[in-house]
């Protein structure tokens, strides 16, 4: 439980960014077709892939 009350996950930790992503972002369905472009485009950006 962080200082404001609210349950988090233990890698959210205490960084004011960390929560903002964790509270906002982490484990929420993205339903616009432009998000989810953004998140896979980032998820092939974040893996590596040399072709």
């Amino acid at each position: 439980m962080g200082d404001d009350g609210v349950v988090r996950c233990g890698w959210a930790g205490t960084a004011s960014d960390y929560n903002e992503y964790h509270d906002h972002e982490w484990g929420r369905p993205v339903v616009d077709d432009v998000r989810l472009f953004e998140k896979l485009c980032l998820e092939g950006f974040q893996s590596g892939l040399a072709w």
